[in-house]
């Protein structure tokens, strides 16, 4: 069979399986057109939407464009790089992007509802729950999710950093079968003869060639991101078991286009099983308070052999943690092939790492697990 006709399965497949799917659009795409105002663009897109819906898909939309629309209405031309001066340029433009969205779902006789996150609402397991109970009761009522970073008062420490790891994250914890990043280029580019082209159709696995052709943002004035998140976005989407596609959305009619599905753009396929949903919460929502260095045997038997993590095969504990915590599992090359919840805090692992589990009572007094994370409470990536 040939790569091309692979390759047509493989967006067939795709969309025929997807019931769920996160469309993220980027701040260019509504502001940056010279010919039509956001008003129109926003107008253009959920047009599209609606369509879509009344084929039977669920969709999420992620938008970006808050700060632009605030920049807009202050007669701004660059982008501040003060945080206070950008919390308070989204505080002011989310309402207007917001009366926008609304007025265009009612012309096509349904509504939409804000949602406003920071990545401390996703890590906090409460937060979590709720945030997806939310989005699920909408989707229920015919009413469509418009998510975007709470940029009025997230700061580094909590910030997703651009909307694309936004639409990957909550893709993630609503369980979504695909997600659909619209930008300004078309797909993962490659140079060539001076000049970037498209330089794949399909993507089942992101090699360290294709992180290297990834680029940052552009400078310009209005977003932030640029392909290197979109990578970012595609792995977590991966690791997940879920696929994502990044494709032009200068004109919106790129849509109609994928959901037939035609070859634009770049899929990155997945063919991982797809996470339970504690271990998805565990792999890409929890903050990881050490690290524990395995030994090569020990990572063949967690990633060939689905085996728990035991204190024989921990070469080095790093970090400062407790029972209950999660901690990173990376080999002696510190390749990152895990997370877990941890048995032992880290004086006790300073005391048990290498020790077979048989002698565990003569260095901790007592033995109370033979498993330093038990398979059940740990995710290994592929």
């Amino acid at each position: 069979m040939s790569t091309e006709n692979l390759s047509e399965i493989y967006r067939s497949t795709v969309i025929k399986n997807s019931k769920r799917i996160v469309i993220k659009i980027g701040s260019r795409l509504l502001t940056g057109n010279v010919k039509f105002s956001a008003n129109s663009r926003i107008d253009q897109l959920i047009r599209r939407i609606a369509d879509i819906r009344q084929k039977g898909y669920e969709i999420i939309l992620v938008t970006s464009a808050a700060i632009s629309l605030g920049m807009e209405m202050r007669n701004l031309k660059k982008r501040p790089t003060a945080l206070p001066r950008l919390q308070a340029l989204a505080a002011l433009g989310q309402s207007k992007l917001m009366s926008m969205y609304e007025n265009a779902c009612q012309d096509h006789g349904f509504h939409c509802a804000q949602i406003l996150l920071s990545h401390d609402d996703l890590k906090n397991r409460e937060r979590h729950l709720n945030t997806c109970n939310c989005i699920n009761a909408l989707m229920s009522q015919n009413i469509l999710p418009v998510i975007n970073e709470n940029d009025a008062v997230s700061v580094d420490e909590i910030s997703f950093g651009d909307n694309d790891r936004l639409a990957a994250l909550v893709a993630t914890m609503i369980r979504a079968d695909l997600t659909i990043l619209l930008t300004n280029v078309d797909g993962l580019l490659t140079a060539k003869d001076g000049d970037y082209r498209r330089s794949h159709s399909i993507v089942q696995n992101i090699s360290d060639q294709i992180r290297s052709q990834a680029k940052g943002t552009d400078g310009n004035s209005v977003s932030s991101g640029g392909m290197i998140s979109k990578i970012e976005a595609a792995e977590i989407c991966l690791s997940a078991g879920e696929s994502l596609w990044i494709a032009n959305g200068v004109d919106f009619e790129i849509l109609d286009q994928i959901f037939d599905a035609s070859d634009v753009g770049t899929l990155f396929y997945s063919t991982n099983f797809k996470l339970p949903n504690s271990k998805r919460w565990l792999a890409f929502f929890t903050n990881p308070c050490g690290d524990l260095v395995i030994d090569a045997g020990a990572a063949h038997a967690l990633k060939s052999n689905g085996k728990s993590l035991l204190p024989s095969g921990i070469i080095k504990s790093r970090g400062s943690f407790d029972i209950g915590d999660t901690v990173k599992i990376v080999t002696e090359e510190n390749i990152e092939i895990g997370m877990g919840i941890i048995n032992y805090n880290s004086e006790q692992m300073k005391l048990i790492m290498g020790k077979q589990t048989s002698e565990l009572n003569s260095f901790l007094g007592k033995r109370v697990y033979d498993e330093v994370v038990h398979r059940n409470n740990m995710v290994v990536f592929s």
